[in-house]
């Protein structure tokens, strides 16, 4: 049944018919998506709640009522975490020991990227059924633009979107929350006001009041140092800057300040962008212990290769460009890049180049992290061609090809180099 966008006024999030009240008259659910605007609004933004937690969740549900973090070792840091541990104070980026401090029950589980990145898929493919105009953010968040939609599926952008978080509940097993605005950054900030299982708007009559009152930091673009920097000056929240005249704020702060100018003022004139490519493909892991041998370092590097190839294979994409990531006990940061002649896909070809970078740097200096990502990306027509200079490059390339063949039909573990095998990260 169609629903013109004017006769919106209400839904039920649950059963999707027309509702108003407390109460859905049909179904009996709380979960009523009402606003004034909901009918015009066709900007929205889509975040994953908690997701590789909520993964972990759907595929073991024993794990349905235990705090979940999702991270790496003492050392390491939180990935993400349910919403269970997040009430006890655990966050995103925080160190695990932290983490594991305040919430000593928590289940910890290693990040299974492989895993989370099919999920993503699958909700991403979902989205595309919607409209062409999907920008991704992330592996768990979207920006997407409905305008000019509701001939094709028959309802306003609400209803669809709210229509496609149901879908998504109901196949992939995972919930979402949805921001609905006329602009990205007002979508944006909608999505994370009632998480999990969110529906906001915000719509055009009180974008400004409802800005006015938040602090600076909701900002897009507005870190820690800008939001210190503000405050040195007395300004704390949107309200403020509402208030002061666009050419003062770009006097004081450039560029930045002619986006604080706009945004405060609910002005954001960026579009939704599709085609928003990622401009390297990576992986990394932090250690229990700092390394510093070559040894312990190269067995570590090769999975790392590994996954990064994987990725580039899955997402039909040749890289010309390797570049190692280590970071020593003091956290001092060190990256070493390379530009390849020809571009490449194979773990084989990312691992020996990387080696080759990390040998100049096992220098006696321990490490906490190792890391090694590809740029600069090109059409996998042209990736690796024969090398007239190491002629077993070519059986490597086979052999890697006919591993992929064997992992891709019983899984990753069914196939080791021997570098790797039974070693540990």
């Amino acid at each position: 049944m169609s629903i013109p966008a004017n006769a919106l006024a209400g839904f039920c999030r649950d059963c999707l018919t027309p509702a108003s009240g407390p109460r859905c008259r049909a179904c009996g659910s709380p979960r009523i998506a009402s606003h004034p605007e909901l009918g015009t609004l066709s900007i929205t933004h889509v975040d994953c709640d908690a997701f590789y937690a909520s993964i972990e969740k759907r595929d073991d549900p024993s794990l349905a009522d235990q705090a979940v973090i999702i991270g790496g070792g003492k050392r390491g840091v939180v990935s993400t975490c349910c919403y269970i541990a997040r009430i006890h104070g655990v966050r995103s980026a925080m160190p695990m020991y932290k983490a594991l401090d305040l919430c000593p029950d928590a289940v910890v589980i290693r990040p299974n990227m492989e895993k989370y990145v099919a999920v993503g898929h699958q909700i991403r493919a979902l989205m595309q059924e919607l409209t062409p105009l999907v920008e991704p953010i992330s592996i768990d968040e979207a920006f997407l633009d409905l305008s000019g939609t509701e001939r094709l599926h028959g309802s306003p952008p609400a209803l669809t979107i709210a229509r496609f978080a149901r879908r998504v509940e109901q196949e992939i097993g995972i919930t979402i929350s949805v921001g609905l605005s006329f602009n990205k950054f007002l979508a944006k900030l909608a999505s994370d006001l009632d998480k999990p299982r969110g529906f906001s708007v915000i719509g055009r009559a009180e974008a400004l009041s409802f800005l006015a009152e938040k602090p600076v930091g909701m900002i897009w673009g507005v870190g820690k140092a800008l939001e210190a920097k503000l405050a040195e000056q007395g300004i704390k929240t949107i309200g403020q800057l509402q208030r002061m005249e666009e050419s003062d704020l770009a006097r004081r702060y450039g560029v930045m300040g002619l986006r604080l100018a706009r945004l405060a003022r609910a002005d954001d004139r960026r579009t939704v962008e599709p085609r928003h490519e990622a401009k390297s493909i990576g992986a990394e892991t932090t250690f229990d212990h700092d390394h510093a041998d070559l040894a312990t370092l190269r067995p570590i590097l090769r999975r790392l290769s590994e996954k990064v190839s994987a990725r580039l294979k899955r997402a039909e994409l040749a890289a010309c460009n390797v570049t190692l990531k280590l970071k020593s006990s003091d956290f001092k940061l060190r990256t070493r890049s390379r530009q390849l002649a020809d571009p490449t896909r194979l773990a084989d070809r990312i691992f020996r180049t990387a080696e080759q970078l990390l040998a100049h740097e096992t220098d006696g200096t321990t490490y906490r992290l190792i890391g090694v990502s590809v740029s600069d990306f090109s059409d996998p027509q042209r990736a690796d061609p024969d090398d007239l200079v190491d002629p077993a490059a070519a059986k490597r390339a086979k052999a890697e090809a006919a591993i992929d063949k064997v992992r891709g039909k019983f899984g990753k573990a069914a196939v080791e180099h021997g570098l790797t095998f039974r070693k540990p990260e």
